[in-house]
């Protein structure tokens, strides 16, 4: 059905209700501000589960079909939310076919916030996991320190005192995270910038061991 180079978006289902619509009606919305670069080009769309869903939460356990888009303001998809906030604001509303189920879900390891994942048919249907689906520079390292049984986070967002920045890997530890940047992009002085495999394992070691999954 599909191609492995077609473009698969990850996007955040936030409440049973917006999967009620998904499924019964057909559609998804995302803010044409925040919308991704992909929004018009993804052929299959994949949701994103958060803790509303309870035993559900945090994994993919549904995807569907892309027949189309176009954009509307929030309150013509949403009429009974008249006085919503955003209610003047532009989405892009994709048309959707059947829900279908991921078999077996795609799980996110540890809590993590998530936006959307842009991602190919051929990573979705391979991935053990939502940092399976990323694709960057960082994929060698990153197979190389998930084969040592350190699962790193990807593209992850990191909090500190000076600031917040997306490190490209981040292995969350008992005293701290370990931030790996591979570019030039803004991070923090306490981020191991272009390291190799060996000097990650010891930063690891100085933080107290990896924090185990879902801890």
């Amino acid at each position: 059905m599909f191609h492995a180079a077609d473009r698969v978006l990850i996007g955040v289902m936030k409440t049973p209700a917006d999967y009620v619509l998904a499924r019964d009606e057909g559609w998804y919305r995302i803010p044409q501000k925040h919308a991704p670069a992909s929004v018009t080009d993804a052929a299959v769309l994949g949701f994103y589960f958060t803790t509303a869903f309870k035993e559900e939460r945090w994994g993919i356990h549904w995807y569907a079909e892309v027949r189309g888009h176009e954009l509307a303001r929030r309150r013509e998809l949403l009429p009974t939310e008249p006085d919503h906030p955003r209610a003047d604001a532009i989405y892009y509303q994709l048309q959707l076919g059947p829900l279908i189920r991921r078999e077996p879900p795609i799980p996110s390891l540890r809590w993590r916030r998530i936006t959307f994942i842009e991602t190919t048919w051929d990573r979705f249907t391979a991935a053990e996991e939502i940092n399976d689906l990323y694709a960057s520079g960082a994929d060698g390292l990153y197979v190389t320190l998930k084969e040592s049984g350190f699962f790193p986070e990807r593209e992850f967002l990191i909090h500190e005192e000076d600031g917040a920045y997306i490190a490209d890997l981040a292995i969350p530890c008992r005293e701290g995270v370990v931030a790996v940047v591979l570019d030039d992009r803004p991070a923090s002085a306490t981020a191991l910038r272009q390291p190799d495999a060996a000097q990650i394992r010891e930063a690891i070691a100085r933080m107290g061991g990896p924090r185990l999954q879902k801890e």
